[in-house]
């Protein structure tokens, strides 16, 4: 590592009730990536009330951790890291992930390589090794919404006219442009987040505090020309739903209407459009808590 080199990297995580989660994922995360430093600015959002804090100074001191006076929410939480890197190249990471070097460094080259790539995620792969679904999306029409809460895109994953929610017709060890990637690993140049950051600095809308975020971040980068990638060449694992399955009525329920919210600032500029939308994402929220209660045990909820 060269002396004073800036940090090619700069990790942004924010947690909230993460202590059992956080360990893996802070012990995954390499010091340095082409010879250049990583640093990672930890916000905690439960304000170390699980133990987090104490947790992060002990065992990783080399962590910027952030102990907010309040719970900011998630977009917020990111924001406020956000002003505190300094990489040329930034990652919003989730808790739940375990990362390894080969995939950081692969989709950092791409990055760097390409100037028009306004967002980069690899393949996420959950626990049990299947991939998690929401890695790469489409920005999904009202059809494909259609397809994913009837279950034609489950009957039919390889066939597109069905297929378009997640897009389960493409190879998953692939690379092309998507609609969306999930916001447990979104990386990006600063200079290209820069853009289109708000007058504040703030990359992500704190209007969505928990969720949607992602989804509107993915839109405004498209909308600004930029590239969605996904880089199904290398994989990280995402523990999904731990939080959610814990309060899966509230969280379920949060995460549609945050969506909704997302489409109706994006796609309501009529009085059609937003009964439209505000009929669908009710519908699907609805269809989707019913299959829930059904599925014993199984906490992951649709669309996010």
């Amino acid at each position: 590592m060269s002396v004073g080199a800036s940090p090619l990297l700069s990790v942004v995580i924010v947690a909230y009730q993460s202590h059992a989660e956080l360990p893996a994922c802070l012990a995954s995360i390499p010091r340095t990536l082409a010879g250049r430093p990583v640093e990672v600015v930890l916000v905690d959002n439960s304000r170390n009330a699980d133990g987090t804090g104490d947790l992060v100074r002990r065992d990783f001191p080399w962590v910027d951790y952030v102990e907010p006076a309040s719970n900011l929410g998630f977009g917020r939480a990111n924001n406020h890291g956000f002003r505190r890197t300094t990489g040329e190249q930034v990652l919003f990471l989730n808790p739940d992930t375990v990362v390894n070097e080969t995939a950081l460094a692969h989709c950092a080259a791409r990055v760097a390589a390409g100037p028009d790539i306004g967002l980069i995620s690899p393949r996420l792969e959950l626990a049990d090794g299947s991939m998690d679904p929401a890695c790469r999306r489409s920005v999904p029409s009202l059809w494909d919404g259609l397809c994913r809460a009837s279950g034609l895109a489950a009957a039919f994953p390889r066939t597109v006219l069905f297929a378009g929610y997640n897009l389960t017709h493409r190879p998953a060890d692939g690379t092309y442009d998507v609609g969306m990637i999930n916001g447990a690993f979104m990386l990006g140049r600063r200079a290209v987040l820069t853009e289109i950051a708000g007058p504040d600095g703030a990359v992500f809308d704190e209007q969505f505090f928990m969720y949607g975020d992602d989804i509107d971040l993915c839109i405004r980068m498209g909308r600004a020309g930029r590239r969605i990638v996904y880089e199904g060449r290398v994989s990280i694992t995402h523990l999904k739903g731990v939080s959610v399955a814990k309060e899966f009525e509230t969280m379920s329920a949060a995460i549609f209407d945050a969506n909704r919210d997302v489409y109706l600032k994006h796609f309501g500029a009529t009085r059609l459009a937003r009964w439209k939308w505000r009929l669908a994402f009710g519908a699907w929220k609805l269809a989707a808590r019913w299959r829930g209660r059904r599925r014993r045990g199984v906490r992951r909820v649709q669309p996010h």
